[in-house]
């Protein structure tokens, strides 16, 4: 726990919550973009509907899953229909207004790979791979990128492009058939970038209570743009940490 009352990643957490509408659509992962539906459905957001990868459509779990398997999903879902259907007709119908992704890397248009840190045949580190989000970030609607700010995952070549941005920037993607309009903003441990309108690359446009505009810099393995001017974005209120610190218990 920081000085501040509270950690990065429930900052993260409840940042990313916020931007969750209360009529949105949201494909879901396990781990911080579940605890962000989970948080924005309890909070502002009673109506949105929460798709797992699994299959299950507008579930509303008592507790934040373990993981996509966990029957607490399929026990309070409205529907569940199988993996391919969810890809070909939900997610690639255009039919899901957010997605959630995680990177290992990002570069300044967007771009992330999860798939090796180094060579690709002789990588440093395996990663899991691309899984869902190629076609996450393709097709829905917008996605939403979460990951740590530091010169590791921020970098100015990636090791391998595994799901697609803005690829070169400006208006690059509308020649690869994607439905979807691309990333909405990237969340970091330590503030918000969001696309430039023209070019696509990313802009430091918003940073948490207490970070500084050098750090973010130092952070980054790209000369950051930065909006001027900067934003800062309000602190966790009361009711958002005890609501997700809350959830937080269930799952242990």
């Amino acid at each position: 726990m920081s000085k501040t009352g509270y950690t990065s990643s429930e900052m993260m957490v409840i940042t990313a919550s916020r931007f969750l509408k209360n009529d949105a659509v949201v494909f879901i992962g396990i781990g911080l973009p579940s605890l962000a539906a989970n948080l924005a459905r309890r909070l502002h957001a009673p109506d949105i509907s929460m798709i797992y990868e699994s299959g299950t459509l507008d579930t509303k779990p008592d507790r934040p899953p373990l993981s996509i398997g966990d029957d607490e999903l399929s026990r309070k879902a409205l529907s569940i229909v199988s993996v391919p259907e969810m890809f070909c007709y939900w997610l690639q119908g255009g039919k899901i207004d957010i997605g959630f992704l995680g990177a290992a890397q990002i570069d300044r248009f967007a771009n992330i790979n999860t798939t090796v840190i180094g060579n690709y045949s002789h990588p440093m580190v395996r990663l899991p791979g691309a899984g869902g989000a190629c076609e996450i970030s393709g097709f829905c609607t917008h996605t939403l990128i979460m990951l740590r700010q530091t010169p590791r995952n921020f970098v100015k070549t990636l090791d391998f492009l595994t799901s697609v941005g803005f690829g070169k920037g400006s208006d690059s993607r509308s020649g690869l058939g994607f439905t979807g309009e691309g990333p909405q903003a990237v969340i970091t441990d330590l503030g918000i970038l969001e696309p430039s309108p023209d070019t696509k690359e990313l802009i430091m446009t918003y940073l948490y209570p207490g970070v500084s505009i050098e750090k973010v810099r130092k952070s980054t393995g790209w000369p950051l743009k930065i909006a001027e001017p900067i934003n800062i974005t309000s602190v966790p209120n009361k009711e958002e940490l005890m609501v997700l610190r809350t959830l937080e218990k269930m799952m242990k």
